[in-house]
């Protein structure tokens, strides 16, 4: 294929006949809006190659910017954002949107100079993204190695000089010894005209990435060293990848899939030529996650307490917890994300409109209302099941009331406000029951029993739950409020100091009650918060419906001294587990401690990337991310009392042995901008389960080779509860001297793995791809005699 056919090729298609994309080529000035003051005009172009949008200020001589498509998650149009809110008296909703970023990347609000403008940018992004999800495994190869090319041709003259290879085998994080890259450079120009043009910068290319390590595979099975056979390929997905079910079946569909159709002769033989086997081993079908475990595939007709539920602490926040923006964006990005537990921390606001923000802090504020109106609209976006807004209550009785106002007039039918069959329920129902509502979790006055009795009285005193205790109003608060305001402008690290002494005398709370508005406490049906006495109280007198809530301190201290009490406690209610207050950067705690003992709502920060988050996307990446994971049978039946400290002693105990051969890596991006600089990666396999089964294990690092680098290291894991284990590949750039660099990351539930020859699609710090880092691994379970 000629180099300029793959320059834009999949993109740039059908550009000719869309007038949107036409428009964007010429490029539009409009106005890019940061705040209500800041308001800037920048011109905004599509470049030649369908896929990066330039941009640039209206003044000479400054500097300009791009992002590419691929970055783009999505489009909202009209005033969606708090920002283009704030400017909706001076611009209409007809000529605004925003771009969202993947990952933690802050949006583009922009507002164009007609609705007709602005139609034709939301339009023409959506085609290009929409090309972009519909691009083959090939044409994705294709766009990165015309990408490569013209980053490296300098003077952009369509060909490519010696000097520019080099420069690009360095972009390329490939160290290569000048007289091989000279060899594969005379080799691949076959004019001998001195530089490589169109497909000898192909075959350049293809020479540079030959995959010796998946020939080796390629040749084990083949009979005349040249194609599998259809009989050669069921061997292998018997032999190598243990498949079963109908395997003919399937190995005619691998060839139908993958073979590529330039060879086409070779789907009629039967058969599969080293590039087909190599475009199935890096698709979807071999990668090491299951495709029959992508989509729902669980039970969802249990009850609440029986699943693991995403759950986001501090929502509203975007930074940290000290001096971060408040913003509804963050309920959209939890939400989108899968989350079905936000948390909501309400106070007393101007003109008697509640507002949300971290209590006794800098963090800015946003409209109760606001919150609302966002979960409202996002909720079910990617999953049909139910959200719990998760409410803490620092409001009078008034604003209660305006409180429950929004709810019900916002959310509507959405809000779940009586129990379903509208008789005294004896059980929670399941997250099928319960598709497309939204649960309310907070304190109420009395129990379901009452509401149906009739006995509830207007504005009784509520109990205090637990995480309530933490952030309660008194007189010592309101004095500590002032000091704080007198410190925070002046030092950072005051403030600190401040917020650390203030979370650790909220340990030990005056036990105050607070007053409650009946119609707040009303829209409280299956999530009730309390306070927790003990295990052997809740397990005579708690109700199925009662949810408590521990710091992750409290909930480590349970844990250690009645592990199987707490597992017991949560197959019949709902616990909630969050960040301890000294956490003042927003960091998380490891959940995987957590869903050990059964807890349900596990709420990290998910504004904050790292490796807690990481574990979270991993559960949740499972069972169609609609964010409820079906816990384990022997965490579910409550005459079972399962341990995690001493696993070993269950029912049907039967530990495996984990072997994973890291064979090599492919085109690992560049993590130190310095000039010349390559990566020496090392790969890491972390086990997280039970106490037992906690374990990390290296590869050797190998030196200056990012690109195409060979492990052949083998590492062993013995593991005691396969059900509950998360397994982490992490690649880091090895450094002597200092902290190892972090490349990338992939995390994924042990019952999701695929067994065989695997490739692991790498994702960078903040959850999002790196197409196309890989990591090819060979998988293999047995069972410990």
């Amino acid at each position: 294929m000629k180099l300029e056919q793959l320059i834009g090729m999949s993109l740039c298609s059908g550009i000719q006949g869309d007038d949107n994309l036409q428009s964007m080529l010429v490029g539009t000035v409009m106005r890019k809006i940061k705040s209500r003051t800041w308001k800037k005009q920048r011109y905004f172009k599509l470049q030649e190659d369908c896929m990066t949008i330039w941009y640039k200020s209206k003044k000479a001589g400054n500097t300009h910017s791009t992002f590419s498509v691929g970055d783009v998650e999505a489009i909202r149009e009209g005033h969606q954002s708090e920002v283009l809110l704030s400017i909706a008296d001076e611009f209409p909703a007809d000529r605004c949107f925003t771009l969202v970023f993947r990952g933690r990347r802050g949006n583009l609000d922009l507002v164009a100079e007609s609705a007709e403008e602005a139609q034709s940018w939301i339009k023409g992004m959506k085609k290009l993204i929409e090309n972009l999800e519909n691009m083959g495994e090939r044409e994705k190869l294709d766009q990165w190695i015309g990408d490569w090319f013209k980053k490296a041709d300098k003077n952009n003259d369509g060909r490519m000089n010696f000097k520019e290879v080099q420069d690009l085998l360095k972009m390329m994080n490939v160290d290569m010894n000048e007289h091989h890259a000279h060899r594969l450079f005379t080799m691949a120009d076959k004019s001998q005209s001195g530089s490589l043009e169109d497909d000898e910068f192909v075959l350049f290319y293809k020479m540079l990435t030959q995959r010796e390590d998946v020939l080796r595979v390629f040749q084990v099975y083949t009979a005349d060293g040249q194609k599998l056979s259809q009989s050669d390929l069921e061997d292998f997905l018997r032999e190598e990848q243990l498949e079963g079910g109908d395997i003919q079946k399937h190995a005619k569909q691998l060839i139908e899939r993958y073979e590529p159709s330039d060879t086409g002769t070779q789907t009629v033989l039967n058969a599969m030529t080293f590039d087909g086997f190599l475009m199935y081993l890096g698709s979807a079908e071999g990668s090491i996650f299951n495709p029959q475990r992508r989509g729902v595939f669980q039970d969802m007709g249990q009850p609440l307490s029986h699943y693991f539920i995403s759950s986001s602490h501090n929502t509203y926040l975007m930074e940290d917890q000290l001096r971060g923006q408040s913003s509804v964006e963050g309920y959209i990005r939890a939400l989108n994300r899968g989350c079905r537990c936000v948390e909501v921390d309400c106070w007393d606001g101007a003109n008697g409109e509640p507002i949300v923000y971290h209590g006794h802090t800098l963090t800015s504020k946003i409209l109760f209302k606001d919150v609302v109106t966002a979960v409202g609209n996002y909720a079910f976006k990617v999953s049909e099941y139910p959200v719990i807004l998760s409410i803490e209550n620092h409001c009078s009785v008034e604003q209660q009331r305006v409180m429950a106002q929004h709810l019900n007039h916002i959310l509507g039918d959405k809000l779940l406000k009586s129990t379903l069959d509208g008789k005294a329920p004896i059980g929670l129902p399941s997250p099928e029951d319960l598709k497309g509502k939204i649960l309310v979790k907070a304190k109420k006055i009395g129990g379901l029993e009452e509401t149906f009795n009739g006995m509830v009285e207007d504005s009784l005193t509520g109990e205090v739950s637990d995480e309530d205790e933490a952030a309660e109003i008194d007189e010592n608060n309101l004095h500590r409020e002032s000091v704080r305001r007198s410190i925070a402008h002046k030092n950072r690290k005051l403030l600190v100091i401040f917020y650390f002494f203030s979370s650790f005398f909220s340990l030990f709370p005056q036990k105050s009650k607070q007053r409650l508005s009946k119609e707040l406490s009303d829209c409280v049906v299956y999530c009730k918060s309390v306070h927790f006495s003990s295990f052997k109280h809740s397990r005579i007198h708690s109700k199925f419906y009662e949810v408590v809530s521990f710091t992750e301190s409290k909930a480590r201290k349970h844990l250690r001294e009645a592990g199987a009490e707490f597992v017991h406690h949560n197959s019949r209610q709902l616990t909630r587990v969050y960040p301890t207050g000294f956490r003042t950067d927003s960091s998380n705690f490891n959940p995987q401690e957590m869903w050990n003992a059964g807890c349900q709502i596990v709420a990290l920060n998910f504004q904050t990337a790292g490796d807690g988050m990481d574990l979270n996307d991993g559960l949740f990446s499972q069972n169609g991310r609609c964010g409820y994971v079906l816990k384990p049978d022997f965490m579910k039946e409550a005459e079972k009392r399962f341990d995690p400290e001493t696993p070993q002693q269950r029912d049907h105990y039967q530990p495996i042995i984990l072997t994973i051969q890291v064979i090599s890596g492919q085109q690992l991006p560049k993590v130190n901008i310095k000039e010349g600089s390559i990566v020496d990666p090392l790969v890491r396999v972390e086990i997280h389960g039970v106490p037992m089964d906690q374990a990390k294990q290296e590869t050797r690092y190998i030196e200056n080779n990012g690109f195409n680098p060979v492990w052949y290291d083998t590492l062993r894991f013995t593991i005691h509860t396969p059900e509950l284990a998360m397994v982490r590949f992490v690649v880091e750039d090895y450094d002597k001297t200092s902290k190892n660099d972090f490349v990338g990351q992939y995390t994924l539930p042990l019952s999701c793995m695929q067994q065989g020859y695997r490739h692991i699609h790498l994702l960078s710090k903040d959850g999002t791809s790196i197409p196309p880092s890989s990591l090819f691994v060979h998988i293999r379970f047995t069972e410990l005699e």
